[in-house]
């Protein structure tokens, strides 16, 4: 005896199992559908293939960190103006490492604007860190060397890290061992 089933090839099956209900049959209100309103209790979410990183108002992790290059390429640049001017103007030198001692190198935007501010001679020398920053920011640091740098910094430190709290609990459990051993004895 045969069986009767048919076998229905795959492009019949979407009018058997539609892939999108018809929702003006559907017996409930449907307004909530058109025109859904956000929910206030958490931001949207991106769907990406990265980590969701919770900001609560804040600046993201690469901001962050473009924030403190920015401040360490002030500090580099300035650096770099002091080594040629102690070698060729060492008069602008001493301007310029008085002012260091006095001014904060924390902000290097607020630091730039104070010594653009101080004088005549401190302005140019102001100018020279910006042109500095940007050529160095540009065309000298090495971001590829950076991202390299910062990959093996968190695989070493995270080994290390992993690696003395095994050595701890180990031995820990091996004092625990010793002294059950010396108990039965």
């Amino acid at each position: 005896m045969e069986s009767s089933a048919a076998i229905l090839p795959l492009s019949q099956l979407p009018s058997l199992f539609p892939l999108k209900p018809n929702r003006s049959k559907l017996p409930y209100n449907r307004s909530w559908l058109s025109n859904p309103k956000p929910r206030a209790s958490r931001p949207p979410r991106m769907h990406c293939h990265k980590m969701y990183v919770p900001g609560f108002g804040e600046p993201s992790p690469e901001a962050k960190a473009a924030n403190n290059l920015h401040s360490f390429f002030t500090y580099v640049a300035v650096r770099i103006v002091c080594a040629q001017l102690e070698s060729y103007n060492t008069e602008a030198y001493e301007e310029l490492m008085e002012f260091l001692s006095r001014n904060s190198l924390n902000d290097g935007d607020q630091f730039c604007a104070n010594l653009m501010r101080e004088s005549s001679r401190h302005k140019g020398l102001a100018l020279r860190i910006l042109e500095v920053r940007s050529a160095y920011c540009k065309n000298d640091f090495e971001w590829d060397n950076l991202q390299r740098l910062a990959f093996k910094m968190v695989d070493e430190s995270n080994t290390r890290l992993m690696r003395d709290y095994v050595r701890e609990i180990s031995h820990v459990e091996g004092d625990q061992e010793t002294s059950l051993e010396d108990a039965r004895d």
